[in-house]
């Protein structure tokens, strides 16, 4: 059975040695920020940068790529699937999830916990989409969708697709992946099935690409409602958290969610909670020089969405892996990437900081990119489809979320958050 149950363990759910004379400094050199002037012609380059605000600059809202109907797709239902309009958004702060179904006991428990808004039971795990490894929930389309990122959650058409049999991917993996909209995806779980993509969307949760009903979860081999999204204040998560864990069995876990959606007087994607650094370290020079020589050893190979090493990348599996070399326990998506240390201003980069962008028009706030600093205002990143892993000049410009600086304990603990 090619399904692996979503596990939450640790502190979060849930992924160069540079070299001299005018080019990236070793990691025991001093950083200089990134400079937006000309660069020496021979490294320059394209520079390629999921969940964030509900509208664009203009204050409009962003409108969800949806397929239209198809042969494949009325296939899978008789008459169009009807989805319950939306009643107000309600913010995924944690998840509850097992590698076994969950009790009405426990979900009831788990949603009288003071503190919590709301609750929903889900599947989680990871199915091949393609023969890759992706994250999926299963899910009530009607019940859900309050949950997921703003123009998402209004996109009735989506939910009505994934209520009729389909997918639904995040934009993200749709345009990496060269998924086609409108048509078909291999889906092996227990066993194989061709699900018609209705549509690009973020989900709402970080790591998470891609969303089908419950009844398709099921019939993919997904533990029944083995998770649980949680509505609660973004003040009260980690105290929340604490009380949730007391009362869930043996085997279940509960996490902060790294949430896509960015709204007003959330938390910053980039950067850990403000004290929960507290008793960790950075990276010691020796192994910031073995990661960053293992990064630089991979230039030249190809990019491949969902590869992680060792001889093609998609942009955090290149990071995962090279830092791995280093002992360095990461974890796999970019948007948990973003939380393994303190932020750092770009007037304080040092090579081995991780470098973060927001690149999906349908969730700007969304971590979708990283890349690593090199030093002396270079980057090494894994870019795109067609593309290979190159060192280009960092770039600082509008779809620049920030940067970090890895604390391998903060780390390690957020690893444990999609494996």
């Amino acid at each position: 059975m090619l399904v692996t149950v979503l596990v939450v363990a640790g502190t979060a759910v849930g992924a160069v040695l540079a070299t001299m004379g005018g080019k990236p400094a070793t990691a025991g050199q001093a950083a200089g920020v990134p400079r937006p002037g000309p660069t020496p012609s021979k490294l320059t380059g394209p520079v390629v940068p999921m969940l964030g605000a509900s509208a664009d600059g203009g204050g409009r809202p962003i409108r969800v790529p949806v397929a239209r109907a198809s042969a494949s797709t009325a296939a899978r239902a008789t008459k169009p699937a009807s989805v319950a309009p939306l009643r107000g958004l309600k913010q995924a702060g944690l998840l509850v999830v097992a590698p076994f179904s969950l009790s009405s006991r426990v979900r009831a428990a788990v949603a009288s916990r003071p503190g919590v808004t709301g609750t929903e039971p889900i599947e989680a795990a990871k199915i091949k989409i393609n023969g890759a490894f992706t994250a999926v929930l299963g899910v009530n389309p009607s019940s859900f969708r309050s949950y997921a990122a703003p123009s998402t959650a209004a996109s009735s058409k989506l939910w009505q697709g994934v209520a009729s049999g389909g997918v639904a991917v995040s934009y993200t993996m749709g345009t990496l992946d060269k998924l086609s909209l409108g048509g078909q995806v291999t889906v092996s779980g227990r066993q194989q099935q061709r699900l018609p993509v209705v549509a690009f969307g973020t989900v709402g949760i970080g790591g998470v690409d891609a969303v089908v009903s419950d009844s398709v979860a099921r019939s993919l081999g997904m533990p029944a409602r083995n998770a649980i999204v949680v509505s609660a204040p973004p003040d009260q998560v980690a105290s929340l958290a604490a009380r949730i864990k007391a009362v869930l069995p043996r085997g279940a876990s509960v996490e902060p969610l790294v949430t896509e959606v960015t709204r007003p007087g959330g938390p910053s994607p980039v950067g850990t909670i403000p004290g929960t650094a507290a008793g960790s370290g950075a990276m010691t020079a020796a192994q910031l020089t073995v990661a960053l020589k293992a990064a630089e050893s991979r230039r030249g190979l190809p990019y491949v969405w969902g590869a992680a090493g060792p001889s093609s990348f998609d942009c955090s599996g290149l990071v995962q892996w090279s830092f791995a070399q280093a002992g360095i326990r990461m974890p796999r998506v970019a948007a948990d990437q973003a939380r393994t240390g303190p932020a750092v201003p770009v007037s304080q980069l040092q090579p081995g900081d991780l470098l973060f962008y927001h690149t999906d028009p349908t969730a700007p706030g969304y971590i979708s990119h990283v890349a690593i600093y090199l030093g002396s205002g270079w980057m090494i990143q894994a870019p795109q489809p067609g593309m290979d892993v190159e060192v280009v000049p960092a770039s600082l410009g509008s779809q620049f979320a920030g940067a970090i600086r890895v604390y391998p304990r903060i780390a390690l603990g957020l690893a444990g958050g999609l494996a």
